[in-house]
């Protein structure tokens, strides 16, 4: 097989018999670790994220336990992916893991360039997307975002190549509330109708198992902002495209101790149209949270947490980072992802592989909110 499935990803976790019970989950297809190995990196054009290799830490995580990596073409200028690539190759080739094992995601709608950055990035854009009829330029966004449903089929089979992959288990179309405030929310619906469209076909060519949305704030935002998504405008497109046996089936979305809104801020209509969180919308809907920026990019960390909250998550007797982990995959995310260029963070992560996972009313009497799950 070419992607994950049930049989594969049980076997793998059967390899880590010591771990508790509750660090994988089942989704109905496969099972998966409730921590996941992203690979972005903030301030991209800094020289040393493109010295630094990510290699490592992706051997780490699937020789230690954790089955999913998150990638998407724009980060660090597709270094992200091929370096998955080379891992994933190497570790193939030497037997210590499958193909079938492994949920392996990647994200379109960003323009990524490519590395070594073009000194003229504009050019870049010019050449590779207008002049190749990938796009129209006004498609293109702030000359960053593009919806264009050429561009996106490009977009997934670049991403494979970088991968060395024929199929991603879910290809998530990436921060489309980027374009609201340059165009309309209609506007970007239709454009949304239109990639998942593309997507059913890909579905259908077997280069993407299942798609869904990774957003910023776009799910998280109160109604009335300029940049809001409804989840339920988003899910009557995929009926509407792909029927009720459609492909849309994931969230990603923030999810930490600084921005835990999914699961204490009611601001989605569910099916009924009443209003809860995003976890429970989500849920409502038959779709998977995964919980993104669960460090929030670090600065969670300016200050000590309090013992209230170690106590609370039962890691008091680790450091706040562990905390922060298990808070984020808590609730309803099926699984939490950090980022680690150092294989030594991702060994330490695993420490809580040995634990449960937080008690849902431990969460809400720390959140102090009884909307929270």
């Amino acid at each position: 097989m070419n992607y994950a499935t049930k049989e594969g990803t049980f076997a793998y976790l059967k390899q880590y018999p010591k771990y508790s019970k509750d660090f994988y989950r089942f989704n109905g297809e496969f099972f998966i670790s409730s921590l996941g190995l992203g690979t972005f990196r903030k301030e991209p054009y800094r020289e040393e994220n493109y010295v630094i290799n990510y290699k490592d830490s992706v051997k780490m995580a699937v020789l230690n336990g954790i089955n999913h990596i998150d990638t998407a073409i724009n980060y660090r200028y597709q270094i992200s992916e091929r370096e998955i690539g080379e891992a994933l190759q190497e570790l193939f080739a030497e037997n210590k893991a499958s193909r079938e094992q492994l949920i392996i995601t990647s994200k379109a709608g960003f323009l990524p360039l490519d590395f070594p950055f073009p000194e003229n990035p504009y050019k870049w854009i010019e050449e590779e997307v207008i002049q190749k009829n990938l796009a129209e330029k006004e498609e293109i966004i702030i000359d960053q975002h593009c919806l264009s449903p050429k561009y996106l089929r490009w977009s997934v089979e670049k991403s494979l190549e970088n991968l060395q992959l024929k199929t991603l288990d879910i290809l998530y179309l990436h921060n489309p509330e980027t374009q609201l405030g340059y165009v309309d929310y209609k506007t970007l619906l239709k454009r949304i109708e239109k990639a998942f469209t593309l997507f059913e076909k890909l579905v259908q060519e077997g280069k993407i198992r299942a798609y869904g949305i990774a957003a910023w704030n776009g799910f998280l935002y109160e109604e009335t902002h300029s940049e809001y998504i409804s989840l339920g405008d988003v899910m009557k497109i995929a009926q509407k495209v792909g029927g009720k046996k459609h492909h849309f089936k994931y969230i990603q979305s923030p999810f930490n101790l600084g921005k835990p809104g999914a699961c204490n801020f009611s601001n989605q209509k569910g099916p009924d149209a009443l209003y809860y969180t995003l976890m429970q919308a989500v849920s409502g809907y038959g779709l998977h949270l995964m919980a993104s920026s669960s460090l929030l990019q670090l600065n969670l960390f300016k200050g000590k947490f309090a013992p209230k909250v170690g106590e609370l998550l039962g890691t008091s007797e680790f450091n706040d980072v562990l905390s922060a982990l298990q808070f984020a995959r808590s609730g309803n995310a099926l699984s939490a992802l950090f980022g680690a260029v150092d294989p030594q963070h991702v060994e330490d992560n695993l420490t809580l592989a040995y634990l449960p996972s937080a008690k849902n009313e431990n969460i809400k009497e720390l959140l102090g909110n009884t909307h929270a799950l």
